[in-house]
């Protein structure tokens, strides 16, 4: 069964919703009560102690990644008839993406066979144990950077289908393409220049990001299709 135009909107809103939640307490509340990156000890006593908001980051993480997937095939049946190469555009970067986040899980996963006590884990020095376990949480970050390039990309064409829809606010649209070049120019920080974080682009280009996700998120969720509220058509 075909959804209208402002269901299928508000479809698109909640899976953003859920993506906005997944991913801030899978990449960045639950790494930040765990991870201590100047301490492998501190950070290793802490998964230990908290095993299971461990394992909830993981879960909370995959199911964030699949939420972005959805959500790219949502709003590519929303915005096709906006343009379609542009659609496609959008939701091949999504496809893309998708799978280097998933693979980049399986180092987090990593970790927790480190943590049991099979026999061949007991028999590492325990500063070795610890430095294995850093380099693996190190490594499903190296992935999420490389995920993140196409988490950049990919705002560029759904903004340009949000700019020129004629159901969807302009602004939005420039908010997001601009919030492109927030996740990319960050990807490449991290890669090797450092000293571009903090910068009054990087601000900008931030609030920019900020501005047009929560935007459209809340847009399509609350308000769905402009034009069936200005005819007061029923959702």
């Amino acid at each position: 069964m075909a959804f209208s135009r402002t269901k299928t909107s508000r479809l698109a809103g909640c899976i953003y919703l859920l993506l906005i939640l997944f991913g801030v307490a899978s990449i960045l509340y639950i790494p930040s009560e765990l991870i201590d990156w100047d301490s492998a000890s501190t950070t290793v006593s802490n998964i230990r102690e908290n095993r299971a908001l461990f394992q909830l980051g993981i879960v909370l993480g995959i199911f964030c990644y699949l939420s972005y997937l959805f959500l790219a095939l949502v709003l590519f049946q929303l915005l096709k008839a906006v343009d379609k190469t542009q659609a496609w555009l959008m939701l091949i970067l999504v496809l893309v993406s998708v799978p280097i986040a998933l693979i980049s899980v399986i180092a987090k996963i990593d970790v927790l066979s480190l943590l049991q006590e099979t026999d061949y884990v007991t028999t590492l020095d325990p500063n070795l144990l610890n430095a294995k376990i850093m380099l693996s949480l190190d490594s499903f970050n190296n992935g999420i950077i490389v995920a993140q390039v196409f988490w950049g990309l990919w705002l560029l064409p759904f903004g340009y289908l949000v700019f020129r829809s004629n159901f969807l606010p302009k602004f939005l649209g420039i908010m997001l393409m601009i919030g492109c070049f927030y996740y990319f120019m960050d990807s490449m920080a991290q890669i090797g220049f450092p000293a571009y974080r903090g910068t009054l682009m990087d601000q900008i280009l931030s609030v920019s990001a900020m501005i047009g996700e929560f935007g459209i998120c809340l847009w399509l969720l609350v308000l769905g299709d402009r034009r069936s509220l200005k005819r007061g058509s029923p959702a």
